[in-house]
C-alpha cells in the first residue's frame, strides 16, 4: 500500500509532467508550517533555473492543472514559488480505511534479510546494573523493529565470560579455599555437581578481586595467569568456570525478563575460544597480520581518514586473545551459523574506535561475506540529575533490580493514591507503567546522546512520558469498552466517516505517518521515531477527546465513525509501545 506521501507526489508529479516540466519535480512533503497547509511542495524553486522561469509562474501552471482534484481541498500557489496543498476529508477518510484493512496498516514490505543484533554484553558472575541498561532497551526495540519490517532476526547477548574477570574470581576463590579440588593439580575425580558459592556470594567475590588486584600486582598477575590457564582447558578452572555459568545465567535471564527482554542466543566470548586459532592462521596465510613488537596485528588505517586508525591488535605479545579477537571469532562463527546479511551492535559509543578495527580487519580479512552490513548503532550515557553517570544516593553503581524496583514503588504510590484499587492489581499495573516509565524514559531520547534519568519526569502523568502514553491508551479502551456495553454487541465499527472537526481531522492526518515513521525508524536505527510519533497521536487524540462528546453524541453514523477512528488510534498505539517494548494495562 503507498504511504498518503506517495499519493500525493504522485498526483503533483503527474500535473508537472502535464505542464511539461520533469515529474521529478513534484515530489511532495508535510508542511513544516501546519498552520498554512498540510502538505507543501517546493519543485517550482528547484525547477525554475532549469526551464528558464520565474518559480511562482511554474507554481501557477500546476495549481492550475491540479485545481478540482478530488484528493485536495485546496491547492496554492504562494511566492516565491511554493505549492501549498490541503486533502479532502473524502480523500484522507478513505486511506485511513484502506489501512484499517492492511496488513501492518499499510507498511511496504521489504526484501527480508537475516540480521543479528547484538545489544547485551553483560558479564557474568556480576549483577546487571544501571550501565547495562540503555543496551538492552535500545536493542530489544531495534530488534522488534527489524522484526515488524519482516525480516529475520536473531537477538544475540553475547556474554563476557572469558575475560580477567574470570581468572579473578578464580584467583579469589584460591586464596579463600585453597583446599578445594579444583586447585588440586593431582585431582583426577569428578568435579562437584553443586558450585562452590551461592549467587550472592559470587557477586561479592569479584569486585573483591577486582578491588586487590588494582592495588597488589602480583594478585593481578596471579589473576593473569589463571585467565590463561582457563583458556588453555585448565581442567579445574574449566569446571570453575561452568558452575559460574550455572549460577550467573539464570538470574541475567530473570533480570531481563523483568524488562521484557529476551535473546535467541545465549552465547559469549568463550563459545568461540576453538574458532581463534583457525582465524588466526588464516590471517596469517593472507598476509592480513603480521608482528609487532610481538603483538600480531592487522593495519586498517586507510588514506582518507580524518582521524589515526591505529591497528587491530590480534593476540597479545604473550599469545593472549583480546577483546577484537573475540569479537572477530564471534564475527566468524555467526557467518559459518546464520550467514547474516546484516550485523547490529548496540553498545556504549565510547566503543567506537574497537568497532572500527573491528569491521575493517573482518571485511579486510574475509571474515564476514563481501556486502555484509556492519552497524555500530553507539548509545550515551545515562546519567543523573548532577550530569554525572547515573549512581546510588551511597556513589556507587545501582543495581538494576533496584532501579526497577524503585520506579515500581513510585508508581504503585501514584496509582493508588488517586481512588481506591484493588492492592494485587494495583500492585500488576505498577509494573506495567514502571516499565512504560523507563523504555520511553529512555528511548524517547536519541540513542547516541547523553540524557538525565529523572525519575519525577519520567513516572509522570503528563508531557512526553511513558505513563502518559499508556493513560491515552487507557482512555481509549475504556470508551471502547463502554461503546461495546451499552451496544450489547462486541464488535467494533472500523469504517471512518470523514471528519467532521478540525479536531478529528488532525488525528486522522497524524495516523497516515504511521509507515513512514516505522521505515524511518528502521531505515536510521531511531526508536526514539517512534517516540515523538506516539506522543504526536496521543496528543491529537486527547485534544480530539477533550472537545468531542463521542458516546453522548445522538448521530449514530457519526458515533460509529468516531469509535472507528478509536479503534484504529489504539490499534496503531498498541503497534507502536509493542515495538518499544512494553504494554498497556487495561486500566489504570
Amino acid at each position: 500500500m503507498e504511504t498518503i506521501i506517495e499519493k500525493i507526489s504522485k498526483t503533483v508529479e503527474e500535473a508537472f509532467s502535464q505542464c511539461g516540466y520533469d515529474k521529478k519535480y513534484g515530489k511532495t512533503g508535510i508542511s513544516n508550517r501546519p498552520d498554512l497547509c498540510q502538505f507543501q511542495c517546493n519543485g517550482s524553486l528547484a525547477s525554475a533555473k532549469e526551464y528558464h522561469k520565474a518559480p511562482i509562474a511554474i507554481a501557477n501552471e500546476v495549481c492550475e492543472k491540479l485545481a478540482g482534484n478530488p484528493a485536495f481541498s485546496k491547492v496554492e500557489a504562494v511566492a516565491p514559488g511554493f505549492l501549498n496543498i490541503n486533502l479532502s476529508d473524502d480523500f484522507l477518510a478513505e486511506h485511513l480505511n484502506e489501512m484499517v484493512g492492511a496488513e501492518k496498516f499499510g507498511l511496504a514490505a521489504s526484501e527480508p534479510i537475516k540480521i543479528i543484533v547484538d545489544y547485551g554484553g553483560p558479564n557474568v558472575a556480576k549483577p546487571l546494573h544501571v550501565g547495562h541498561l540503555r543496551a538492552a532497551i535500545i536493542g530489544e526495540s531495534v530488534k522488534r523493529i527489524c522484526r515488524y519490517m519482516g525480516h529475520e532476526v536473531i537477538g544475540d547477548v553475547h556474554l563476557g565470560d572469558w575475560g580477567l574477570q574470570m581468572g579473578l574470581i578464580i584467583t579469589e576463590l584460591r586464596h579463600r579455599s585453597p583446599d578445594l579440588c579444583y586447585f588440586d593439580e593431582n585431582y583426577t575425580g569428578e568435579y562437584p555437581e553443586e558450585p562452590p558459592f551461592t549467587l550472592s556470594e559470587l557477586e561479592e567475590i569479584y569486585p573483591a578481586a577486582s578491588a586487590r588486584s588494582k592495588e597488589d600486582d602480583a594478585y593481578k598477575e596471579e589473576a593473569l595467569l589463571a585467565t590463561r590457564k582457563l583458556q588453555a582447558g585448565h581442567r579445574g578452572y574449566r569446571a570453575l568456570w561452568q558452575h559460574i555459568m550455572n549460577v550467573s545465567v539464570p538470574d541475567l535471564k530473570k533480570n531481563y525478563a523483568d524488562l521484557s527482554v529476551d535473546f535467541d542466543w545465549w552465547k559469549g566470548e568463550s563459545s568461540v575460544d576453538d574458532v581463534i586459532p583457525g582465524m588466526v592462521e588464516d590471517m596469517k596465510a593472507g598476509g592480513f597480520a603480521y608482528e609487532s613488537e610481538g603483538a600480531l596485528v592487522v593495519d586498517v588505517a586507510r588514506d582518507d581518514d580524518a582521524k589515526e586508525i591505529p591497528p587491530c591488535m590480534i593476540l597479545k605479545s604473550d599469545g593472549a586473545s583480546l577483546y577484537t579477537t573475540t569479537d572477530l571469532a564471534t564475527l566468524r562463527d555467526r557467518r559459518n551459523t546464520f550467514d547474516p546479511d546484516r550485523v547490529i551492535y548496540v553498545v556504549d559509543k565510547r566503543q567506537e574506535m574497537h568497532f572500527i578495527q573491528v569491521f575493517r580487519t573482518a571485511q579486510k580479512c574475509g571474515i564476514v561475506r563481501e556486502g555484509t552490513v556492519l552497524d555500530f548503532l553507539g548509545f550515551g550515557t545515562m546519567n543523573g540529575r548532577d550530569g554525572k553517570p547515573f549512581k546510588t544516593r551511597e556513589g556507587g553503581v545501582m543495581r538494576l533490580e533496584v532501579l526497577i524496583d524503585d520506579i515500581r514503588k513510585t508508581m504503585f504510590k501514584k496509582i493508588t493514591e488517586n481512588h481506591e484499587t484493588d492492592p494485587a492489581e494495583a500492585k500488576e499495573t505498577s509494573k506495567t507503567v514502571a516499565l512504560a516509565a523507563i523504555k520511553y524514559g529512555d528511548l524517547s531520547n536519541q540513542a547516541t546522546k547523553d540524557y538525565v534519568f529523572d525519575t519525577d519526569k519520567f513516572t509522570s502523568f503528563e508531557g512526553n512520558t511513558g505513563p502518559y502514553i499508556l493513560y491515552t491508551i487507557v482512555r481509549i479502551k475504556s470508551i471502547l469498552n463502554k461503546y461495546t456495553a451499552s451496544q450489547n454487541d462486541a464488535h467494533l465499527p472500523e469504517k471512518l466517516n470523514p471528519a467532521a472537526n478540525e479536531y478529528e481531522r488532525a488525528l486522522m492526518l497524524v495516523l497516515t505517518k504511521f509507515a513512514q515513521t516505522i521505515t524511518a525508524a528502521y531505515d536510521e536505527i531511531a526508536p526514539h521515531r517512534i517516540c515523538a510519533y506516539i506522543y504526536d497521536v496521543c496528543n491529537e487524540f486527547n485534544r480530539f477527546y477533550h472537545e468531542t462528546r463521542i458516546l453522548a453524541e445522538e448521530d449514530e453514523a457519526k458515533k460509529k465513525g468516531w469509535i472507528a477512528l478509536l479503534l484504529l488510534t489504539r490499534r496503531i498505539l498498541e503497534t507502536c509501545i509493542d515495538l518499544l517494548g512494553f504494554t498497556a494495562p487495561e486500566k489504570m
